[in-house]
């Protein structure tokens, strides 16, 4: 039988030993903070677990008791992220994100003609906000344009107010006697201007010049201006060589200088040529001369081959060489066949 005396004597040392454990430093649960924080409790100390900010608890215990056994509780507290509300639709534009968790961050952007109203990004808060608040998408306008001087609107039509949209065009056109410099058509950019503006200059041309064996009219003025015309024309048996009419361009200078072209004589009599493609005689074709800058092919002989083939000449302001290939026929050798008579090589 066991003395009540041994049984009081275990007791005691095993209530000293039990008096003796204490818990060690609790464990770490990601986003999670412990109050207090030590290396180690006796038994009977508190701690408490809170979800840091930005973070919300999952799990009912947070409040724990160091035991006399020195072992904590099994934990099953989770802190999660706070979790933003959807974005939404950026109308007009896009959002980009991978979540919409804390601390995430989400940027937009907006389509071509379009410009960002408020912040590029927002980041989700520790509230489960976003901050800044969300942007809008606004489309780009331009004040109506300048108007340079000397210069007018021929077309414009704005479709916001009275401001142009993205893209939108406005045309100019110079008052008379005025040219115009750059480009007739300025438009819209995506920074909310105009592209540049053209500039209208006051333009002037000399009188042109009579041409030799010829005549020019412009029209009776003192100054001749840009767009001013003058027309051109040459005497009998005279070539307008160049454009009948022309103009006074943008840089005072006239759009061609034409000049009249002395007719050619022939010094053949009869011959057989080709004129545009078809097969004339001189002597009825032109028998007033050739104008300048017409062309016929002569026929020529091969007489090794006993065939025939042509060369060209050209009336040049009054000359024109004949080929020396080409051979004229008096009209009493009759036996003599003519060259266009031959077949061709």
């Amino acid at each position: 039988m066991i003395s009540p005396v041994l049984i009081l004597f275990s007791s005691f040392l095993c209530h000293v030993a039990i008096a003796g454990r204490t818990c060690p430093k609790p464990d770490e649960l990601p986003f999670a903070t412990v109050v207090p924080l030590k290396q180690s409790y006796l038994p009977g100390e508190e701690i408490v677990y809170s979800c840091q900010p930005g973070y919300q608890s999952r799990g009912v215990v947070r409040r724990f008791t160091c035991p006399l056994t020195g072992l904590w509780p099994v934990n099953t507290l989770r802190c999660l992220p706070r979790v933003c509300p959807f974005a939404g639709i950026l109308e007009n534009g896009a959002v980009r994100y991978t979540t919409f968790e804390y601390p995430n961050t989400i940027s937009f952007t907006c389509n071509t003609g379009f410009y960002l109203k408020g912040a590029n990004s927002a980041k989700c808060t520790e509230e489960g906000k976003w901050s800044p608040d969300l942007p809008v998408c606004a489309p780009i306008t331009c004040p109506p344009p300048s108007i340079p001087k000397f210069a007018k609107l021929s077309a414009y039509k704005p479709l916001a107010g009275n401001n142009s949209l993205y893209g939108g065009k406005a045309v100019f056109e110079c008052l008379p006697h005025h040219a115009m410099f750059g480009n007739d058509t300025v438009t819209c950019t995506q920074h909310g201007n105009w592209t540049e503006l053209p500039e209208c200059r006051e333009v002037k041309c000399p009188f042109p010049s009579r041409p030799d064996n010829g005549f020019v009219n412009y029209p009776a003025q003192q100054v001749l201006y840009y767009k001013d015309k003058a027309t051109y024309g040459c005497h009998d048996t005279y070539t307008l060589d160049g454009p009948e009419e022309v103009e006074c361009n943008k840089f005072g200078n006239w759009s061609a200088h034409p000049s009249c072209k002395a007719s050619c004589k022939l010094s053949v009599k009869r011959a057989t040529v080709i004129f545009e493609g078809e097969r004339v005689t001189l002597q009825q074709k032109f028998k007033d001369g050739m104008l300048h800058g017409q062309k016929i092919s002569f026929f020529c002989k091969n007489k090794e081959k006993k065939c025939s083939y042509t060369e060209d000449a050209e009336c040049i302001d009054g000359t024109i060489e004949i080929p020396k290939c080409f051979k004229e026929h008096s009209s009493l050798a009759f036996w003599k066949t003519d060259a266009s008579d031959v077949k061709p090589c």
